[in-house]
C-alpha cells in the first residue's frame, strides 16, 4: 500500500536540475551498454518533458546507482579546532569524519556528487559533527551508534531521482551528531 506522503512527493514539480539528474545518469547507463541508444532516445524524451517526480522515478529505477570509482576516502580530523569541508568540492564514496574537541562541519550544500550512495564514517568526539545535506539527497542514520551526544537529524522528505543517499555510519561519541538542510547562508552562496 503507498502512503500519502509517498503519493505527494510523486506528484511534486520537478526541476530543470533534477531533469538533468535524469539525462546525465541515462547517459552514462548507454556509455555502459546498459541501455541500448533507441531506449536512451525514448527514455532521454520523457525525461526531458517530465513535470513531476513521479514522471521521473520510473526512468532510472532500474538502472541502480551511476558507476563511479571510489577513489580515495577523504579523511577529515579535527583537534583543538573545527575542521570544515565547504564550498564546491567533489564526493568521494567514503569519507571519514572525527570531531575531536573543535568539532567538524560537512558542508555537501555546493558540492558536485555522481554517486547513488556515499559512506559516511563519523567519530563525534568531543566537538561534534555537522553535516549540511542538500534537499532531495537522503540521509541512512540506522548504523549509527548514538553513544552519549546522540543525534539530531531535520532531514525528512523523498529522495530526488538521481540525488545521493548518504549512509551515516560510527558513533556519535559525546558531541552528538547533527544534520540538516542548507540554511540561508548556505543557499546565499549558491552559483
Amino acid at each position: 500500500m503507498t502512503t500519502e506522503p509517498a503519493r505527494s512527493a510523486a506528484r511534486m514539480r520537478a526541476s530543470d536540475a533534477d531533469r538533468e539528474a535524469v539525462v546525465e545518469q541515462l547517459r552514462e547507463a548507454a556509455a555502459e551498454g546498459r541501455i541500448d541508444l533507441d531506449e536512451l532516445n525514448e527514455r532521454l524524451e520523457l525525461a526531458l518533458t517530465a513535470k513531476t517526480y513521479g514522471e521521473l522515478v520510473p526512468l532510472t529505477d532500474d538502472l541502480g546507482p551511476v558507476a563511479v570509482e571510489a577513489g580515495e576516502p577523504l579523511t577529515l580530523r579535527g583537534g583543538m579546532h573545527k575542521v570544515r569541508r565547504t564550498g564546491s568540492w567533489k564526493v568521494p564514496a567514503r569519507i571519514v569524519v572525527s570531531g575531536g574537541l573543535g568539532g567538524a562541519l560537512l558542508d555537501f550544500s555546493r558540492a558536485e556528487c555522481r554517486l547513488g550512495e556515499v559512506e559516511v564514517e563519523v567519530d563525534a568526539q568531543m566537538g561534534g559533527v555537522r553535516i549540511v545535506v542538500p534537499e532531495g539527497w537522503a540521509v541512512d542514520t540506522d548504523a549509527l551508534d548514538l553513544a552519549f551526544g546522540g543525534l539530531k537529524s531535520r532531514i525528512s522528505g523523498d529522495r530526488a531521482p538521481g540525488a545521493p543517499l548518504l549512509r551515516i555510519t560510527g558513533s556519535c561519541g559525546a558531541g552528538g551528531v547533527r544534520i540538516r538542510r542548507p540554511g540561508l547562508r548556505e543557499r546565499r552562496k549558491r552559483p
